[in-house]
């Protein structure tokens, strides 16, 4: 069957069926009443022929469900505009290959989990020697001189850390987003190289599970990685933004 690109729906049957299924608590004692208020909030979202499928007490007045329903809107995938870095991708060879012929000398890298931020499994993936997905840490690249600080970091000290070793490079991993709070950390960091005159200098990015490219360059970051990210699409963008930083000052 052919897809038409300019109608795209959800499916889960069969094509262009519209059903999507969601999860959701609602503040009311598990019964008969929450069951039917998540009915009708699901039609009131606009999916038709809403279902709750699951239903659970989960304690304290408060009731988790999962519900079935159809979507009744498309979206034209021909006009959809995505952000993101121009980094032309390069392997592992190619990479620390590049460093050496048009920078001449090893990068230094600074990652961390900053804030309250705990959950080192992102920069981990990207720092550690053993990388991830068959792909190595930025530790393994001959070229790179990388230092993964790890959990719980707090701005300053990775700002101070930056200037000691002279960074070329830092890296923030976010994963802890409820109420929105990696946003004001990750300005904190913004504000804070600017104050000491660095933000040009060094190459800034940022990832976790709610990071765009897009919000990096609001957040005043050079780039920004999702999920599924591993250490060449990292390493690929801050050396070619490194070169390209080179020659606006050559």
């Amino acid at each position: 069957m052919k897809v038409d690109l300019a109608r795209i729906r959800p499916y889960g049957d069969t094509l262009d069926d519209g059903m999507v299924q969601l999860s959701f608590s609602l503040p009311l004692p598990y019964g008969d009443v929450a069951k039917e208020a998540a009915r009708q909030l699901l039609f009131k979202m606009g999916f038709d022929e809403p279902q709750v499928v699951h239903a659970q007490d989960i304690g304290e007045g408060f009731t988790f469900f999962v519900l079935f329903g159809k979507c009744r809107h498309t979206i034209d995938s021909t006009t959809v505009e995505v952000v993101k870095t121009s980094a032309k991708r390069m392997n592992f060879k190619e990479i620390n290959e590049f460093i050496k012929t048009r920078i001449g000398r090893k990068i230094v890298v600074i990652g961390a989990c900053t804030g309250t931020d705990a959950h080192t499994v992102g920069i981990d993936a990207i720092m550690n020697m053993k990388g991830y997905a068959g792909e190595y840490g930025l530790e393994r690249y001959p070229m790179i001189d990388a230092f993964n600080l790890g959990a719980q970091v707090d701005n300053e000290v990775l700002l101070a850390k930056a200037m000691e070793l002279k960074a070329d490079a830092i890296l923030v991993s976010q994963v802890v987003t409820q109420k929105d709070v990696h946003l004001p950390n990750l300005t904190r960091l913004v504000d804070l190289l600017e104050a000491e005159g660095l933000r040009s200098r060094i190459v800034l990015v940022c990832g976790g599970p709610r990071i765009s490219h897009q919000l990096a360059l609001e957040l005043g970051y050079d780039a920004g990685f999702g999920p599924g990210t591993l250490a060449p699409d990292v390493a690929s963008f801050i050396v070619q933004e490194l070169v390209e930083r080179l020659r606006k000052t050559s």
